[in-house]
């Protein structure tokens, strides 16, 4: 159509303009630092590893290899085209070699194993950063993705997860340390950054893991879509709203209950858990 050519160059430059913007704003890194990037084969990490090296930052990719037959293999294969493509620097650590392959850790646990895969990549995505001297690490979180745990710490009034929810978490040092995690596309949609990648010509994942059906995390980002489609911009609105006077509250509510961190006795990471 006419104006097709006004659109494409549209969403070319309002990507990496919400992603400066993002970046200026709640000051998450500079030129001279450098930049771990989560890559799950996702569009979203896989728009952010491209628009920051695009952009001139000092970015490396890291991919954790869960060992999910039918799935993990073509995630870690997609990141790995992705990156030989564009000429750009990965670590690939497979979890397998761990001994935590998630097909094993689910036949061991009792809990919903969605759980203990987060906190697992969580983990390794730390300890890497730690390890490797980053000044962040930095992961493909959208504003969906914010909103919909929001909306998840809330209706549970989790203080301690709304404490320090946000673009930017601080780093911890002492009991082996936290590593500063950053989201540059909180303030852009899901919808948004897939018009990016396409556009770009990324090939990412787009199949979701065989084990998160019936997530809530999914519902939830259900719900706000609907919102959004009902009254535009409330997304970014609320949490906007919630950064400048939610957070605040919450963070001064979460250090009256003086949560003492102290290192694990298997891995040294710090933990509340004796």
């Amino acid at each position: 159509s006419p104006n097709s050519g006004f659109g494409e160059s549209f969403c070319l430059d309002f990507f990496p303009g919400q992603v400066e913007k993002g970046l200026r704003r709640q000051k998450l890194f500079t030129f001279s630092g450098r930049i771990l990037v989560a890559l799950s084969g996702g569009k979203d990490p896989l728009a952010l590893r491209f628009e920051l090296s695009r952009l001139g930052y000092d970015v490396t990719g890291l991919h954790l290899d869960l060992g999910i037959p039918g799935s993990s293999e073509v995630a870690r294969a997609c990141v790995e085209r992705f990156c030989a493509r564009h000429d750009l620097d990965l670590l690939v650590k497979e979890m397998a070699a761990e001994g935590l392959a998630i097909p094993l850790v689910k036949e061991r646990i009792r809990r919903p194993i969605c759980s203990a895969c987060g906190k697992i990549k969580r983990h390794y995505f730390n300890k890497v950063a730690l390890d490797e001297g980053y000044t962040v690490l930095a992961t493909g979180h959208n504003l969906d993705d914010e909103i919909a745990r929001l909306f998840s710490n809330t209706i549970r009034w989790d203080i301690a997860y709304l404490s320090d929810q946000g673009p930017a978490l601080e780093a911890e040092e002492g009991h082996g340390g936290f590593a500063r995690k950053v989201k540059p596309l909180w303030r852009l949609s899901e919808f948004e950054t897939a018009n990016y990648a396409f556009l770009r010509g990324i090939d990412y994942h787009y199949a979701p893991c065989p084990y998160s059906k019936g997530a809530s995390f999914t519902f939830h980002k259900k719900i706000w879509a609907d919102i959004e489609e009902h009254m535009p911009g409330k997304k970014l609105d609320i949490y906007q709203a919630f950064l400048e006077r939610g957070r605040p509250v919450f963070a001064a509510a979460a250090q009256s209950q003086n949560i003492e961190l102290k290192p694990c006795a298997v891995c040294s990471m710090p933990t509340s858990q004796d």
